[in-house]
């Protein structure tokens, strides 16, 4: 089975758990990244990606009615990414990819969404406990699909633009660090004001700022 092939369905099995099978939270960005990376041999860089993304991709509450990023296809393709080339651009490059597949992803859920409710057995149908159970094997196997697609087509393009545009990353290994520590600590930032008042609120921004000014300063 090709690398491409295996992670896509690896992408797909891992994003059931958001929703169609499980919830037992294998498909946050860490747990998918350190998968992936010891899938492709390199689990410590893996689990640093997923890490990243957890922080990049985490901006709001996956509650209600609300459409949030999806992780699991989106960590996929960016440790597949930064994987395929050493070059600093590399790891930039595999965040940037799988932060847009994240959003891919969240568009393909509402889309699968509206499909699931055709699938279901109506008023005007007879329902019966066998109906019901393949109807909700139909969505499983739905959303398997959709993941896996959406997976696949992050990794082709992953593939496609670290390999012409890693070498043209303007920064070393240790700006790239610090320029991606920034963003997460600004993403940071914009979930902490969904907690607590406002004073509180202001607290928890102020100290995660000192902190992310701490650490990219030591970076840098």
């Amino acid at each position: 089975m090709s690398p491409i092939l295996l992670l896509s369905v690896v992408g797909g099995l891992l994003a059931l758990d958001n929703t169609s099978v499980g919830q037992v939270m294998v498909s946050r960005p860490m747990v998918v990244g350190l998968v992936t990376g010891w899938i492709l041999g390199t689990p410590a860089a893996g689990f640093a990606m997923g890490t990243v993304l957890e922080v990049y991709l985490l901006v709001s509450f996956p509650v209600g009615g609300t459409r949030f990023p999806e992780g699991a296809p989106a960590t996929v393709v960016a440790v597949a990414t930064a994987s395929w080339s050493t070059l600093p651009g590399a790891f930039p490059i595999g965040i940037a990819t799988g932060l847009i597949w994240g959003q891919l992803g969240g568009l393909s859920i509402s889309g699968m969404r509206s499909l699931n409710a055709r699938l279901a057995p109506g008023d005007e149908d007879r329902i019966t406990p066998r109906r019901v159970v393949l109807s909700h094997l139909a969505g499983i196997l739905l959303d398997f699909c959709r993941a896996a697609a959406v997976t696949g087509g992050g990794l082709l393009a992953g593939r496609l633009v670290v390999t012409h545009l890693a070498g043209a990353w303007p920064l070393d290994e240790q700006a790239t660090r610090g320029m991606v520590l920034l963003g997460a600590f600004v993403s940071l930032g914009i979930l902490l004001r969904s907690f607590g008042g406002l004073r509180l609120r202001g607290e928890l921004l102020a100290a995660a700022g000192m902190i992310g000014g701490l650490l990219v300063g030591w970076l840098l």
